[in-house]
C-alpha cells in the first residue's frame, strides 16, 4: 500500500531536481536584468470588460440605468458609473524564436542570440508579472499571473530549438486587445513574419517586435575563402571572395530592417533591433517602455 505513494514522491524529487537544475541560472539571470528597471505603474489600466473594480465616474447621457451603481449613487446628488478594467489590456503573450538560426554566435565569448533572446523573454515576464500583468508564451502557456507563471514559462524556453532553419512568429494563445512580443533575427521567409503580424493585427493586438542579432552579422568581418552555411545545415555557399559581398550584404540587411519598421508601423506595432554585443539592459527598457507607451 506504501510503494504507490513512495514512487511517486521519488518521481516528483527528481523532477525537482531536474528543474532546479535547468531553471535558476535562467531565471536568476533575467530577475537580475529585471532589478535594474525602475518599476513604474505599466499603462494597462483602461475601462473596459473585466471583473476588477477600477474606478468609478459621473454618468454620462446615453449610459443606461444598468450601468448606474445606485448604492454609490445614493451618496450624492449625481449618478455614477462603476467601471472596470479592462482584461485583455492585462495579457502579454511572448514569442521567443526557437529556430535553430538563433543558436547561432559570431565569438564564442558572446551568447547565442537564443540565449539573449530568452534572456530580454523572460525578464520582461518578470516585470510585467510583477505589474499585475498576465503573461503567456505563444502556443506553449496561456497568459497567467504569479510566480508560478514565471516558473513555467522559464521551463518552456528552457526546452530545446525547433528543428527549422527560420522561425515565423506563432501568434497561438494571444488575447484580443492584448499585447504581444515578438523576439527573434527575423531573417527567414518574410512572408511568415508578415503572415503572424496580420494575424496579430486581426485580434486587436498590439506590440514590439525585437531583432536581436549577433554582431557579426551586422558587421560582417568575412574576407577570402568562406564557407556560409544554415544553422540546420539546409543551405549552403561557398566563396573565394568573401569581402566582395560585403556591401551587398549590408544593403539586404539595411532593406530587411526598413521592411520590418514599415509592417510594425503598418499595425501599431514597434520595432528595434538589438545587437548580442550590447547590454541587454537597453533593449529591457526599450521594450517596457513601447509596451507602456503603446496602450
Amino acid at each position: 500500500m506504501t510503494a504507490a505513494p513512495q514512487a511517486l514522491n521519488g518521481d516528483l524529487r527528481t523532477r525537482a531536481e531536474a528543474l532546479g537544475q535547468t531553471l535558476p541560472p535562467l531565471l536568476a539571470e533575467a530577475e537580475m536584468l529585471a532589478s535594474t528597471v525602475m518599476m513604474g505603474e505599466h499603462g494597462r489600466r483602461r475601462a473596459g470588460l473585466g471583473d476588477e473594480f477600477w474606478q468609478y465616474r459621473a454618468a454620462h447621457a446615453g449610459d443606461s440605468a444598468r450601468m448606474v451603481d445606485w448604492r454609490r449613487s445614493a451618496r450624492s446628488d449625481a449618478h455614477f458609473v462603476r467601471e472596470r478594467e479592462w482584461q485583455a489590456a492585462q495579457s502579454v503573450t511572448l514569442w521567443v524564436d526557437p529556430a535553430k538560426s538563433m543558436s547561432f554566435t559570431g565569438d564564442k565569448s558572446r551568447a547565442p542570440k537564443a540565449d539573449r533572446a530568452k534572456l530580454l523573454g523572460l525578464a520582461l515576464a518578470v516585470l510585467l508579472l510583477r505589474g499585475g500583468e498576465r503573461v503567456g508564451l505563444a502556443g506553449l502557456a496561456a497568459p497567467r499571473a504569479g510566480r508560478a507563471q514565471l516558473l513555467r514559462l522559464a521551463s518552456r524556453l528552457s526546452g530545446e530549438e525547433a528543428g527549422e532553419d527560420y522561425g515565423a512568429p506563432e501568434t497561438e494563445g494571444m488575447v484580443s486587445h492584448g499585447r504581444g512580443v515578438f523576439l527573434s533575427d527575423f531573417l527567414g521567409d518574410l512572408a511568415g513574419i508578415e503572415a503572424g503580424l496580420a494575424r496579430a493585427a486581426d485580434r486587436g493586438v498590439k506590440g514590439v517586435l525585437i531583432q536581436v542579432l549577433d554582431p557579426a552579422e551586422e558587421e560582417f568581418p568575412f574576407d577570402g575563402r568562406t564557407i556560409f552555411e544554415s544553422m540546420g545545415g539546409t543551405m549552403r555557399h561557398e566563396t573565394q571572395r568573401a569581402g566582395d559581398l560585403r556591401d551587398r550584404y549590408l544593403a539586404r540587411l539595411a532593406e530587411r530592417k526598413d521592411r520590418l519598421a514599415q509592417l510594425s508601423r503598418a499595425v501599431g506595432w514597434h520595432f528595434s533591433t538589438h545587437h548580442t554585443g550590447a547590454p541587454a539592459q537597453s533593449a529591457l527598457l526599450w521594450a517596457y517602455a513601447a509596451l507602456e507607451g503603446g496602450r
